[in-house]
């Protein structure tokens, strides 16, 4: 009886339905962190096979010209037997980075007798990185709906991108270029960071450079592993952009290539994996943000 006396007091004094309505409030979303490959930035079937052929050519002409000839069938085939070294490093949730990965070539190419020379390494590095402005990969045409929605509730604004051949400072410049570069509040690259999703500790360093919670941030991105897993053990929501396309028939058509190999669970299983929302075009993200919201 006493107790239902102080309880009666406690009403009295305070809204009990405020109480239940602060219990069952959600976290404020204050910022919105993008992937960017099959996200942002989308794929033509049979670009990324091109685009290393045009790698090996560059790498060719360039090497030539410091008296080291190699065929562009021999780096393409040392190209291709370089991911099993990447595939041991990014299970690691390490990078890396592209002046690593010329070394590589280099070395195998030539059997180890011929190494990398300080002089060579602004020519070579651009010969490498230069492809992806040959080939260009397409905008996602609802991108800029999406990053100008964001800007225009306040919401701040990361990408968070593992890196393939194509190192942070060429993705910069490249989307400053496409008129999107702006929009970002912050841009993590995995070489710069030296870690790749999923590990949480990439996306931790974007909420810190954000200056915002991790439960007050929602991440979108393609893969169910990086994108999904990564940033729900980081504590953030997870909004998954599930085309059944774009990378996903890349990978079926090459299962041997480095978007095959991203797209493996590693022990999980997918439906051990489960977003906080499902889109299919990166236009509904803003319907799934305000479903979050509420």
């Amino acid at each position: 009886m006493e107790v239902f006396s102080e309880y009666l007091i406690f009403s009295a004094r305070y809204d009990v339905s405020m109480v239940t309505e602060l219990d069952d409030s959600k976290p404020e979303i204050k910022a919105v962190t993008l992937d960017l490959w099959e996200t942002l930035l989308l794929e033509r079937d049979g670009a990324n096979e091109q685009r290393n052929l045009i790698r090996c050519r560059n790498l060719a002409r360039a090497l030539s010209k410091f008296g080291v000839k190699i065929s562009v069938d021999r780096l393409i085939s040392v190209l291709k037997a370089m991911t099993p070294w990447l595939l041991t490093v990014w299970e690691k949730n390490r990078e890396v980075t592209h002046l690593d990965q010329i070394r590589f070539i280099i070395k195998a190419a030539t059997d180890g007798s011929v190494s990398l020379r300080e002089e060579w390494l602004d020519e070579l590095s651009s010969a490498y990185v230069s492809a992806i402005y040959e080939l260009p990969p397409y905008l996602n045409p609802d991108a800029p709906q999406l990053l100008r929605w964001l800007k225009d509730h306040g919401k701040k604004i990361g990408l968070i991108c593992n890196v393939g051949r194509t190192p942070g400072f060429i993705l910069r410049r490249f989307l400053k270029d496409e008129g999107i570069g702006n929009f970002f509040d912050v841009m993590i690259f995995s070489d710069e960071a030296g870690i790749r999703k999923p590990h949480p500790e990439i996306f931790r360093m974007a909420a810190r450079r954000l200056g915002v919670k991790p439960s007050e941030i929602i991440h979108v991105g393609d893969n169910l592993r990086s994108d999904v897993w990564g940033a729900k053990n980081a504590g953030f929501k997870a909004i998954h952009f599930s085309t059944r396309k774009g990378r996903d028939t890349i990978a079926e058509s090459d299962p041997n290539s480095l978007i095959s190999i991203s797209r493996k669970l590693g022990g999980l299983k997918e439906e051990e994996i489960i977003p906080d929302r499902t889109i299919t075009s990166l236009a509904m993200a803003i319907e799934g943000i305000e479903e979050l919201e509420r």
